[in-house]
């Protein structure tokens, strides 16, 4: 019961990494307030949370927009009083390079998932304050570390992502408020698996380890970061990528 009584946010946790975190957190003891923009695969991930005994919110939430966000840190606070833990996780995937994306593609990535984890940063951070501190765990990439042929928009987001969590680690330091990314390598998830093929995923050839990594994979370094285990850990970079970046 690794997080025993902890209120924790995970956004995207309708499929993929965030249902992952929020079945594991909630069997280790936290209450669990679940986002995503769908609804319905959201209400199955609240289902199962429920079924293995967990108490659980789910919330329809678009990210980039903020008065979503002041949406679920009302409903946290009006529910728990308290916001211990926020997983920002939810977030959209180009695999578009320079000359074929446009401008407009380029700024709804950046909308969604630099912009969304911005807000979640922005406001979370005084309910966390009052609750006498936090953690919050930015989800990245190995995109937001080493360059790719293509998926220029996704780099730029995920690089921005690497960069404000370090920028907040220092902000917040002082209100015990640790804040820290990880950087999955690919996982088989959803939207990882929109590039598939029938022959497999394209990447898996280029990674050292023989298989791909598992939602679970990534559930477990955020439960790392998300618990008092990690209580001198902030502004760090957690990377679970098969070895990818080791080349």
């Amino acid at each position: 019961m690794r997080l025993e009584n902890k209120v924790v946010i995970i956004t995207g946790a309708a499929s993929g990494q965030g249902k992952a975190e929020a079945l594991l957190f909630s069997k280790h003891g936290a209450k669990v307030v679940i986002s995503d923009i769908n609804e319905d695969a959201l209400y199955e991930t609240e289902t199962e949370i429920k079924n293995q005994g967990g108490e659980v919110i789910s919330v329809k939430h678009n990210i980039s927009l903020e008065e979503e966000w002041e949406n679920v840190i009302a409903i946290t606070e009006d529910r728990f009083g308290i916001l211990d833990i926020l997983i920002n996780n939810a977030g959209i995937l180009s695999r578009k390079g320079l000359q074929s994306t446009s401008l407009e593609e380029f700024n709804q990535i950046q909308t969604v998932n630099t912009q969304g984890t911005f807000l979640g940063m922005k406001y979370a951070a005084p309910l966390m304050e009052k609750s006498g501190g936090g953690s919050i765990v930015n989800i990245s990439s190995i995109y937001g570390l080493v360059g790719s042929e293509g998926s220029i928009s996704y780099h730029a987001s995920k690089g921005a992502i690497r960069l404000m969590t370090k920028s907040a680690a220092v902000q917040l330091s002082k209100d015990f408020i640790r804040v820290n990314s990880i950087h999955p390598g690919v996982i088989e998830t959803p939207m990882s698996n929109t590039i598939a093929t029938s022959d497999g995923h394209p990447l898996e050839s280029k990674f050292p380890w023989p298989k791909l990594g598992q939602p679970e994979d990534i559930a477990y370094g955020a439960l790392y970061l998300a618990s008092d285990e990690s209580k001198f850990v902030t502004g760090s970079e957690l990377v679970i990528d098969g070895g990818y970046t080791a080349q």
